[in-house]
């Protein structure tokens, strides 16, 4: 595997990054993961985007786009594959041990790795840890995931890949690593960003080109909603057909087996949406 570390492709043997980086220390660093398809990054601009974005909302320099986009073009070349998970890592760089920065600036990390398609539709189960949608992580893709790490362990001892959470106020807000949608009574339904959730690509594209409502849910909604699916760069648009032991019938529903054809048509179509 050839990788992209602070300016060079290097052999993963080689690309070392060091043990007072503030991204290994402190979870000091943001991230963006693409899918690829034959070696082209799907909807690169928008991940660039809110790489930007999450590295502002750190107090990060933001990152160079061009480099970022140079970086990309030159690891998947060299990783050639026909499906691939695009990882970009922005940290804190070398810092003294503790929470203050040092000065040599942030380090960037482009690494590949192969992927196989998902399945059709998955199992899910709830959590009781709650997101904080007033923290100063809130919307942030940071590197600080130990939290997803224990929900989604949770998660697959129940033999579900997901895991979902509610916000402090008991609202739906989103799994470890999708965002998660709803129908009730024919209509698609997605928490707002203003319930913590993270603004994923995915659910972006897909409340833009569905015409999925953003509503406030309460929890107990997962016990009522026709249907359930989850979005993410990698599972594009999944069913959900279990929810903490509740099987929903005829999964995928039909509200989402349209939005799994229009997102795929709509993706292929247009791979910078």
């Amino acid at each position: 595997m050839r990788i992209w570390l602070d300016g060079a492709l290097r052999d993963s043997t080689s690309a070392q990054v060091s043990v007072l980086d503030h991204g290994l220390t402190v979870g000091d660093g943001v991230f963006e993961t693409l899918k690829t398809v034959d070696g082209r990054p799907f909807a690169m601009t928008r991940h660039l985007r809110r790489l930007a974005t999450s590295a502002r909302g750190l107090g990060l320099p933001e990152p160079d786009a061009e480099e970022v986009r140079r970086a990309c073009a030159a690891v998947t070349e060299a990783n050639p594959m026909p499906l691939g998970r695009l990882r970009i890592t922005y940290t804190g760089g070398l810092s003294p041990l503790g929470s203050d920065r040092g000065t040599t600036g942030p380090t960037l990390v482009v690494a590949m790795g192969e992927a196989t398609r998902r399945p059709d539709s998955t199992s899910v189960i709830t959590v009781p840890w709650t997101r904080n949608e007033r923290g100063a992580l809130s919307g942030l893709k940071s590197t600080s995931y130990a939290e997803n790490v224990i929900a989604l362990a949770r998660a697959r001892q129940q033999a579900a890949t997901e895991a979902l959470f509610s916000n402090t106020k008991g609202a739906l807000c989103e799994g470890t690593g999708s965002n998660v949608f709803v129908v009730l009574d024919g209509e698609l339904h997605t928490p707002p960003l203003d319930s913590g959730c993270l603004a994923g690509i995915t659910r972006a594209l897909v409340a833009e080109w569905t015409g999925a409502r953003e509503t406030e849910l309460p929890m107990d909604v997962l016990d009522r909603a026709d249907e359930i699916f989850l979005t993410s760069s990698m599972r594009d648009v999944q069913a959900v057909h279990r929810v903490d032991g509740r099987d929903l019938p005829a999964t995928p529903g039909p509200v989402t087996a349209k939005a799994m054809r229009v997102f795929e048509e709509r993706s292929a179509a247009e791979p910078d949406a």
